[in-house]
């Protein structure tokens, strides 16, 4: 069985290494996005599939988009199955039509729950106590085909999508091996999602990391952890840019002030910082281009801090 996978980030590698490795499975080549700019001088980058394709010396395809150019390309690979993790490509009837065994997908949540391109982040935003993997069959509608297999990971509540996508890059690559396996032996099954339970979530943005202090301090501590380690969480502290990068809902009691409002802090917890229902305790804080420092070596170059008004 010969496999073009298709891929961008860092969450697939591990299930690009597991096709690699395999017996009874040959890796034909890598489809993925084309070098992006990156660092302090924008100086084009390949994608972290890219990188270990090349290394594996495995062909890389990185089409701008699927065309006719592409198809050809891609066809040239003779390839019998297409996989794909986080390719954040739609494709088309066409190019799925170049594989005779068509096409599988990986994505991180328990199908029909949070169909789209962030659901590691929606399951730490809604403080979900399970999430998932499941491996689907491509359709032509995103995250709508048959259900090949699927995981539940249970969540303790204190994960960041970083920390959680490393756990389900890992099952994803087991499970992935699995399914291709018994595709190879014919003995997969398949069962269709119930379209009337899906529930999407969005493409995240830089701004979605502005804080809202308004909210609870409970939906503050989980954005604050499902934006780790992108765009991360921030606010305005006289007129200067500062991330929120590691905080908790602080169980003790203080007197309430205006939401944003810098309480004070306590010794075991932090800084305390009020919000529109609760307080949150912050115990590591980073000024833009600055270090990212444990609060009380954040307080000791920032005296101005305590009793400040957040947000402006």
């Amino acid at each position: 069985m010969r496999v073009l996978f298709a891929g961008s980030p860092a969450i697939a590698l591990p299930s690009l290494e597991a096709v690699y490795r395999q017996d009874g499975i040959e890796l034909a080549g890598v489809l993925t996005n084309s070098d992006s700019p990156k660092g302090r001088h924008g100086t084009p980058e390949p994608t972290d599939i890219a990188k270990a394709a090349q290394k594996m010396s495995i062909p890389v395809l990185k089409p701008e988009k699927l065309d006719a150019a592409a198809r050809e390309q891609a066809a040239s690979l003779k390839s019998d199955i297409l996989v794909s993790f986080a390719y954040g490509h739609i494709f088309g009837p066409k190019f799925l039509a170049l594989f005779p065994l068509g096409g599988i997908n990986i994505h991180p949540s328990l199908l029909p729950k949070y169909r789209g391109p962030s659901p590691i982040q929606a399951a730490i935003l809604n403080r979900d106590a399970v999430t998932g993997i499941t491996v689907q069959t491509l359709a032509p509608e995103m995250d709508q085909g048959d259900i090949l297999a699927a995981e539940k990971i249970e969540l303790s509540g204190r994960e960041t999508s970083g920390s959680l996508g490393e756990l389900a890059a890992q099952k994803a690559a087991q499970m992935l091996i699995d399914v291709l396996m018994k595709i190879k032996d014919g003995t997969v099954t398949k069962t269709a999602q119930n379209h009337e339970e899906a529930s999407y979530c969005k493409l995240i943005a830089r701004n979605d990391g502005i804080i809202d202090w308004s909210l609870s301090a409970a939906q503050i501590e989980a954005k604050i952890r499902a934006f780790d380690p992108w765009p991360l969480c921030r606010t305005i502290h006289k007129g200067r840019e500062l991330y929120i990068l590691k905080a908790d809902i602080f169980k003790g009691q203080v007197q309430k002030k205006k939401p944003a409002r810098v309480l004070g802090i306590d010794k075991e917890n932090g800084i305390l910082i009020q919000t529109g229902d609760g307080i949150l305790s912050v115990t590591q804080l980073q000024y833009q281009a600055k270090k990212a420092l444990v609060w009380r070596d954040f307080l000791n170059g920032a005296r101005d801090f305590l009793d400040s008004q957040l947000g402006n």
